[in-house]
């Protein structure tokens, strides 16, 4: 990943390329002599501090979808309810989402705030077994943008993943933005000295949000993270009253099912649209223990144990390598 300084000029090459310190853009720069030197394309010492600090969580996952408003951060929070149903697990979810983060008003916990203690920041806590961690409890209002450059939020998303005092975890769920740019390439790049599991993709079944997604399963592909499988949100719409499925987005090039079949991926589940879910995130509450009986709730279950036994294969065959 090609670093860029807050200080550096409009063409900067990046601090880890080739031609850092010597492209023409270079000349002027006050960074120019430390890039020309070498020095900056040494591995960033945090890549070995994260691995140690996250040695103690188990199970590694990144949510990601190439387009926004698909039900990323939702997925990601009804995964995490999920998984901290099992009292004997330990859960935490992380929103890199710097510029839109939605997870603590889907989680209920709008106002809160970060404390620090000796061993980093302490997490927000949902339940006795499920932490939460978000810029968004770092900002003095929820209505606050936050106008980074990506230096400023590779940076976050490192005192995320080093300074958070995450404890000993059975799954780490990372809740990422839209796109393939400057948060995806960091928790990759921060992420590489540990055992990620892989990544979740969320997607629509229209044309229009296949396309970005296909975008995604490329970014996964070429940075060598594993796919878990892809999720289908938005699925048709099941009428609580006469139990008929109508089709709110058509899937008019075969939805995520022929995506999946194209690109030889498991289709882990078609989340059915339900105004119960959405009322759910707006309250802060877990559609699942709201509505545990709804079609829409069997799909999720239905997929966080497909993600379940994926983890523990998983383990399972690197314990037979080894």
């Amino acid at each position: 990943m090609a670093d860029v300084p807050d200080n550096a000029p409009e063409h900067c090459p990046g601090t880890t390329s080739e031609q850092a310190g010597k492209s023409a853009s270079c000349q002027g720069c006050p960074n120019q002599k430390l890039c020309a030197s070498g020095a900056t394309k040494a591995p960033d010492p945090a890549i070995a501090e994260i691995g140690a600090k996250l040695s103690t969580v188990k199970h590694k996952i990144l949510v990601l979808s190439g387009k926004g408003g698909v039900g990323k951060s939702t997925f990601s929070a009804h995964l995490a309810h999920a998984l901290a149903s099992d009292s004997t697990k330990e859960v935490a979810l992380l929103d890199v989402d710097i510029c839109g983060p939605s997870i603590p008003r889907i989680m209920g916990l709008e106002g809160e705030q970060v404390h620090q203690s000796g061993s980093g920041w302490s997490p927000v806590y949902v339940d006795d077994n499920l932490a939460v961690m978000s810029i968004g409890f770092l900002l003095s209002s929820p209505d606050d943008a936050v106008i980074w450059r990506g230096p400023k939020k590779n940076g976050m998303i490192k005192q995320f993943l080093r300074d958070v005092d995450w404890g000993e975890l059975d799954y780490l769920i990372v809740d990422t933005p839209p796109g393939t740019s400057d948060e995806h390439l960091s928790i990759v790049q921060y992420l590489s000295s540990t055992h990620v599991d892989g990544a979740i993709i969320i997607t629509t079944p229209q044309e229009v949000s296949l396309q970005d997604v296909r975008k995604e399963i490329r970014f996964c592909q070429k940075v060598k993270l594993p796919i878990i499988g892809v999720v289908e949100n938005m699925s048709g719409f099941v009428c609580p009253k006469c139990k008929n499925t109508s089709q709110i987005f058509p899937p008019s090039s075969g939805g995520a099912e022929q995506m999946c079949a194209d690109l030889n991926l498991p289709l882990l589940g078609k989340v059915p649209l339900d105004p119960r879910i959405a009322r759910s995130c707006d309250e802060g509450r877990s559609f699942l223990n709201e509505v545990p009986d709804s079609p829409a709730a069997e799909v999720y279950r239905r997929i966080v144990q497909s993600i379940q036994d994926y983890c523990s294969n998983r383990v399972t065959e690197e314990q037979s390598t080894t």
